[in-house]
């Protein structure tokens, strides 16, 4: 059965804090005056409007048994305030030329919901043409700076049927455009990761030029825990990550902890939490000239951040060493598939002469049995091919994934059965074992949509993060000055080109051991 559904702007009702930009404002015309055609030209009128990105027909999923509808609805109906709309869970805050987004949902470890993205997004816009906006800073209440989506709200309405999962795919479409918008964000983003950063809370800041740890950060990507996949813009960021390290957080959800965060490059800078109020302050007696370009603004950010890296906790990351090359062996590019990853842990766990590596394959072993089969299998396709992606794709895509997971039965089980119920034994997951997911299985999360592509807010698309270069130099970097070199000699050219950065030398000093 086909369900149609018309996308009307009206302009009696819309939020007074929406900005609507001239193109929407053009295109929301287009759509009212598309009203007037007569039935016979409907097809002809809906075309066109697809086109203009005002409206997308239905994408088909191809099992039989999994059929859902999907559109790419457009930006202002998303962006239009709901009657339930907590008017307090986001706080702005000026303060000379800084910016601040703090999110305010503490007991509910400020988890993202449609509600504070529809406040975030406008303010964004706003700040970018604002010259009084020097710094955007992000952060959060309490002991989260954001623990994830909201995914208990979206595990309810897929229980609807299609009306219900449309308001899922519907989220997901204004979350992923509000981490793009961040991701090619044309004013200084600065994310305070003190505490828990899992899923949603990943998405508003991994994408960021600077990425703050505190000895509070708990980062992880805990989708295939609730029969999901590893979204918002895992796609692009983990496959980036050194070694296999991003395929092996994406298929286990293990979690990073403080500084590991900062080593293994999902920070940028390790800072106490007890000196982040006077970074703040710092920040925010910085001025730029007009002239001053965003790179330029962003090396004196740099440095400043710099000055309140006072230390760090441990010289080398937890994953580090032995564990660090088994890693890296066993979740390899190379491995064709979730099967042959799994014999490699077997492997370990039988023939590695040390016991706590042993241990640990047993465990990943049993971690990844536990999670949703079609999870894992979707989320090792993701790490395989997103690497080619770029960063509006990354969405794009990520949004058709996402939408078909709304209407796959481990989304609600893993949901209802991990956070609602909190149950301890396994769900029960559909396919229940990673045998008997079938490739066609995970093909069809991958078809893509029949219709226009999610529509995003930024035109601006890159296939490399421009602002790559801050934070610690990457482990290729590392290996080609140490070609030859004596490693004193490696760490005095590292550290006068990353200008003294705390973290350089125990950088250096872990790879060049690890590498022998």
């Amino acid at each position: 059965m086909h369900h149609r559904r018309a996308f009307i702007y009206t302009r009696t009702h819309v939020s007074p804090h929406i900005n609507k930009n001239a193109a929407e404002q053009r295109l929301a015309d287009k759509h009212d005056k598309s009203h007037a055609i007569a039935r016979k030209d409907h097809k002809s009128s809906l075309d066109e409007r697809v086109k203009e990105g005002t409206a997308a027909p239905p994408a088909h999923y191809t099992r039989p048994d999994l059929t859902i509808i999907q559109y790419a609805t457009p930006t202002a109906d998303l962006l239009k305030a709901q009657q339930d709309d907590d008017p307090d869970d986001v706080i702005f805050t000026n303060n000379y030329g800084v910016r601040s987004i703090e999110l305010n949902r503490p007991k509910k470890l400020n988890s993202l919901n449609g509600s504070m993205a529809r406040k975030i997004i406008p303010r964004l816009q706003e700040w970018a043409k604002s010259e009084l906006a020097g710094v955007v800073i992000i952060k959060g209440n309490g002991r989260a700076f954001c623990a994830g989506g909201d995914v208990a709200a979206l595990a309810k309405w897929n229980k609807e049927g299609a009306k219900g999962q449309q308001m899922s795919s519907d989220y997901f479409g204004l979350e992923y455009k509000l981490d793009h918008l961040i991701a090619t964000y044309t004013k200084p983003y600065v994310a305070f990761m003190d505490g828990i950063t899992m899923g949603g809370g990943v998405g508003l800041s991994i994408h960021a030029p600077f990425r703050i740890a505190t000895e509070n950060t708990l980062f992880a990507m805990p989708e295939t825990t609730i029969g999901f996949f590893p979204d918002v813009g895992a796609s692009f960021f983990l496959p980036r990550m050194e070694g296999a390290l991003g395929t092996y957080l994406a298929l286990t959800s293990e979690q990073l902890k403080g500084v590991d965060a900062f080593y293994h490059g999902i920070a940028t800078h390790y800072v106490h939490s007890s000196t982040l109020q006077q970074l703040e302050a710092r920040l925010a007696e910085l001025q730029f000239p007009d002239y001053m370009d965003l790179n330029k603004r962003f090396k004196i950010i740099n440095a400043t951040i710099e000055e309140f890296s006072t230390g760090l906790p441990a010289e080398r990351p937890h994953i580090s060493g032995e564990l660090r090359k088994v890693i890296d062996t066993v979740f390899h590019d190379d491995q064709p598939g979730i099967s042959n990853i799994m014999e490699s842990l077997e492997q370990v766990k039988t023939g590695h002469n040390d016991p706590e590596i042993q241990k640990w394959a047993d465990k990943t072993i049993q971690t990844i049995n536990s999670r949703s089969p079609i999870s894992v299998s979707v989320a090792l396709r993701q790490m395989r091919i997103g690497r080619q992606w770029s960063i509006a794709q990354t969405f794009q895509k990520e949004y058709d994934i996402a939408s078909r997971f709304m209407a796959h039965p481990d989304f609600v089980e893993g949901v209802t059965a991990r956070l609602v119920e909190r149950k301890k034994e396994r769900p029960n997951w559909k396919p229940n074992t990673l045998q008997d997911v079938k490739n066609n299985d995970v093909d069809a999360f991958f078809a893509g949509s029949e219709g226009a592509p999610l529509p995003l807010i930024s035109e601006t698309d890159y296939k490399e993060y421009p602002h790559a270069w801050i934070g610690l130099p990457k482990e290729g970097e590392i290996l080609r000055e140490a070609s030859g070199q004596k490693r004193e000699d490696v760490v005095a050219k590292l550290l006068e080109k990353y200008e003294g950065k705390q973290g350089v030398r125990e950088k250096i000093a872990e790879v060049l051991e690890r590498y022998g």
